[in-house]
């Protein structure tokens, strides 16, 4: 039989056909998928490992299979590359990218930092690779605290490119620290006014939010933290309504991992918008991850120099983030 070219073969429309068929090309490319807790749920379902940046940072640098399929967005790929590069890393969608990297452009920020000579630029992971490789230090939601602790005081710190981010870090460390004015599309839009008529409606609810919120989102919230550390809030609080201020993909795990809890996603500022959804993590379906494990494409490519060089820092970040804090910090 002569194989039909690519463009002429169909995607199954049958929900199990189509299911049974990313299984199976997945055991035949010997794939680890990995995703993020913003992909859709269905997504979330048939991956081999679930996790927020960092957690998926460490998981792409110990896959030892050939191929990693990546569910998250451009740059979550581009680190898994930089941090594995002997595996093949598709991702469904390769104009999946991340509104913090776009405004964060490689020219602009290298200007950006030779304005400061001698300060340590402390970045973001979303971010692009180019970006990376004129950082000092990478940090995730979930390691940036503990990170700029080991930095020693007198250090004059550079941090790019979420500005929420980085202002919630300023009052939790006592770092002063230049910020470079970028923000998340959807933390951005996070409704403070939605989320005190919410708190009224269910006064006995608890407020989980992520620190790319506005602070005045940040000041109504009881918990703050990256995804998988309100992952592990709302299973450790004896509470049992959540009013959650993240991308609500992460509602889907909370279900799974709490059961019986009520988890409630905070509207954006209009409140029948959708956009508290991340429209960038939404691009990767299960019709083109099916495509992109049958062709292999998109497939993730770096040159091997701004790959080394994005390597540098990156590695600093898992370092930093597993080190122990200086004594009296």
């Amino acid at each position: 039989m002569v194989a039909l070219p690519v463009t002429a073969r169909e995607i199954p429309t049958d929900h199990e056909t189509l299911v049974a068929e990313i299984l199976r090309l997945k055991r035949e490319r010997n794939a680890v998928l990995l995703a993020h807790y913003y992909q859709d749920a269905e997504i979330q379902d048939l991956a081999d490992f679930v996790g927020d940046s960092l957690e998926l940072a460490r998981a792409a640098q110990r896959a030892r299979a050939k191929t990693i399929a990546f569910c998250g967005v451009r740059f979550m790929a581009e680190t898994a590359k930089i941090l594995n590069p002997e595996a093949e890393v598709l991702i469904p969608d390769l104009e999946a990218g991340c509104s913090l990297e776009e405004s964060c452009p490689p020219e602009a920020f290298a200007r950006w930092r030779a304005a400061y000579p001698g300060a340590v630029a402390v970045t973001y992971i979303n971010c692009s690779a180019a970006v990376k490789a004129l950082s000092d230090i990478i940090v995730t939601s979930s390691s940036a605290e503990k990170i700029i602790r080991q930095i020693p005081r007198g250090e004059t710190i550079l941090f790019a490119p979420d500005r929420h981010l980085g202002s919630w870090l300023v009052r939790t460390t006592g770092r002063s620290m230049v910020l470079w004015p970028g923000t998340c599309i959807v933390h951005e839009q996070f409704s403070h006014k939605a989320l005190v008529e919410l708190k009224v409606e269910h006064p006995e609810a608890v407020v989980a939010a992520h620190p790319e919120c506005p602070e005045t989102i940040l000041t109504l919230a009881d918990h703050i933290g990256s995804t998988s550390s309100i992952l592990r809030f709302v299973q450790e609080s004896p509470a049992s309504e959540f009013l959650i201020a993240t991308e609500p993909g992460i509602i889907h795990q909370m279900e799974r991992l709490a059961p019986g809890k009520r988890f409630i996603s905070v509207p954006g500022s209009s409140g029948e918008c959708g956009c508290n959804v991340c429209p960038h993590m939404r691009r990767n379906t299960l019709s083109n991850l099916y495509t992109c494990l049958r062709d292999g494409a998109p497939r993730l490519e770096l040159p091997e120099e701004l790959r080394l060089a994005a390597l540098r820092p990156l590695q600093r970040m898992l370092d930093m983030s597993a080190a122990p804090l200086p004594a009296g910090d």
